[in-house]
């Protein structure tokens, strides 16, 4: 878009009905509203943060190097014992090494923020350090999508840049997931700050000097992300590489390849060093060797495969959650004349991407979670357009109403996801509440064994309480069917009681989730809990059974939506 026509957009987009007092008032509550939703981002991450503090086994690596870092330093002395006694990754190394870097991050900046400690609502215990250690990185994820946000306003005007937010927020997959140490969501920052640079290069004149250096820092992102945490965002790289090439005409020589060299040689430089000291490897470039592993052996499909629609039909709409974002406001968006050159901009290298992607067999929807917020941008130009419009015609009044009750329906649709998850993570809570019940042998030394189910559902280091206590979690199988094997323990969690070998009595059951129903059985609890409620939560727990248990008594005839639990551990 070229200057005269961004300012002619601006003009429509909020100079149309300045005739009119009336109007003047709207706007200036829309301006303080726009503003307000700045904070919507920190506040919904942290409320999916406190409702799922635990992790689940695909975060395991780098939250476990973390605690690893955090509590035991850098082994600069002695490193390779040290190592092989205290880090988790020497005695759990999964199938291809992974890379330090991102765990190296989230360790040195809690390790200051300890400093200030007394400062912060958490306690400073290991779980505490478990929160805040996915704080920092959720934290750094909410301030990438402010960014987007911002360019939003510039690209497409501040209503825009409202319903970004509006969006966002009521997306699950991306506020529950923010946090979570996965390599993609390390990338994801990274990622999404080259997004929020590319928006403006798109918006406004291509051939500025600032337009240049917006370019050469997002290639340069894109770049280093692909090389340290994610290969496959070499794809997203090269689509955005070649759109540029095409539309804007930069200079090769000035800023592709420069962003290209610097980005490689940094990239390289951090995650070698960094990856081959604590693998005690080198050379050792964990991205490639997962890339081999992965893509070129083709063991990928050992975890599956899915159609060559998968992204676009499945993984999409549920990473959108709102169905008015893609069936109704990017199509807007790109229809639109104003809107319609930037949002092709953004769009098209993203498509070109997720369509490359599709051709692997093996297919997740966070190997595209990148795309999201380029997608969630461009549907926010088309509901600025139809919600600035909105007094005009009733096309658009009946287009305004269903964007507030889609989106309103998202967000109740992504606190019931949250909820559900919140069940997901028996071991984290079933360790948790095995400590509160032996809170009186702390001080002694008492050995316990963790089975596999508990460390992929919220087990962790920091988890681990207690120093005296042993922590076991073996799983050789011919070591678990020796009778001597399980006469080292004093408690076990575990899956399958019957396959602990010896005299063993119950102490507690952990439940999970089990699926849903719309016939709980008479006496259920309508609203299970992993815990049980305290205080506030206490309080609602125990109203909404009562009104939800006489509905479904004297109403509906026995009929009412409700969670299955069932015993996990």
């Amino acid at each position: 878009m070229s200057i005269s026509q961004y300012a002619t957009w601006r003009a429509l987009q909020i100079g149309a009905d300045y005739n009119n007092n009336n109007h003047n008032n709207n706007n200036t509550n829309m301006i303080k509203f726009t503003e307000t939703t700045r904070f919507f981002i920190l506040g919904v991450f942290n409320i999916h943060l406190s409702a799922a503090p635990y992790t689940k086994v695909e975060e395991s690596f780098n939250i476990q190097a973390t605690h690893d870092i955090l509590n035991y330093g850098v082994p600069w002395a002695n490193t390779s014992a040290v190592l092989h006694d205290k880090f988790d990754h020497v005695a759990f190394p999964g199938s291809v090494p992974r890379t330090f870097v991102g765990a190296l991050l989230l360790a040195g900046t809690n390790m200051a923020i300890r400093a200030v400690s007394f400062l912060s609502p958490i306690p400073p215990d290991l779980p505490g350090q478990q929160l805040m250690v996915r704080g920092t990185l959720g934290a750094l994820n909410s301030v990438a999508l402010l960014s987007v946000k911002g360019s939003v306003d510039t690209a497409f005007g501040k209503t825009a840049g409202a319903w970004y937010i509006l969006f966002q927020v009521t997306q699950f997959h991306v506020m529950f997931y923010a946090s979570r140490t996965l390599p993609n969501m390390f990338a994801f920052a990274i990622t999404t700050y080259a997004l929020s640079a590319l928006i403006l290069v798109k918006a406004v004149t291509a051939k500025s000097a600032r337009s240049a250096k917006r370019r050469r820092l997002a290639l340069y992102l894109l770049t280093v992300s692909g090389i340290i945490f994610r290969s496959e965002i070499a794809i997203l790289l090269a689509a955005e590489t070649v759109y540029l090439i095409a539309r804007q005409r930069p200079s090769l020589t000035k800023e592709i390849v420069p962003a290209g060299v610097a980005g490689a040689a940094i990239g390289l430089a951090i995650t070698v060093s960094v990856d081959s000291f604590f693998w005690q490897q080198f050379p050792l470039w964990p991205e490639l060797a997962g890339f081999y592993y992965n893509t070129i052996l083709g063991k990928s499909i050992e975890w599956g495969t899915s159609p060559f629609h998968f992204y676009f039909l499945n993984a999409i709409p549920r990473l959108l959650l709102n169905p008015v974002t893609y069936v109704v406001c990017i199509p807007l968006a790109l229809a639109t004349k104003a809107t319609q050159k930037t949002s092709q901009d953004i769009l098209v290298p993203h498509m070109v991407f997720i369509l490359a992607y599709s051709l692997l067999p093996h297919k997740e929807w966070r190997f595209i979670i990148y795309s999201v917020p380029a997608f969630t941008a461009v549907a926010s130009a088309g509901a600025s357009w139809i919600w600035t419009r909105k007094s005009k015609s009733l096309v658009y009044q009946g287009l305004a109403a269903l964007l507030v009750i889609s989106t309103l329906a998202s967000a109740v649709a992504s606190a019931g996801l949250l909820y559900i998850s919140s069940l997901n993570y028996p071991g984290g809570h079933a360790l948790a509440n095995f400590h509160n019940l032996t809170s009186a042998e702390k001080g002694q030394n008492i050995s316990v064994h963790l089975d596999n189910l508990a460390c992929q559902t919220g087990v962790t280091r920091f988890q681990q309480v207690h120093p005296h206590w042993r922590y076991d979690k073996t799983e050789d199988e011919e070591k678990l069917l020796d009778p001597m094997f399980w006469q080292q323990f004093d408690y076990v969690i575990a899956e399958e009681p019957r396959r602990v070998i010896g005299s063993w009595e119950p102490i507690a059951t952990q439940s999970g989730y089990a699926g849903l129903t719309l016939r709980p059985e008479e006496n259920a609890d309508l609203l299970p809990l992993s815990q049980s409620p305290r205080g506030a939560l206490k309080t609602i727990h125990s109203v909404y059974n009562d009104i939800a248990g006489s509905l479904k008594t004297q109403i509906t005839r026995g009929f009412w939506p409700a969670v299955k639990m069932e015993p996990r551990l």
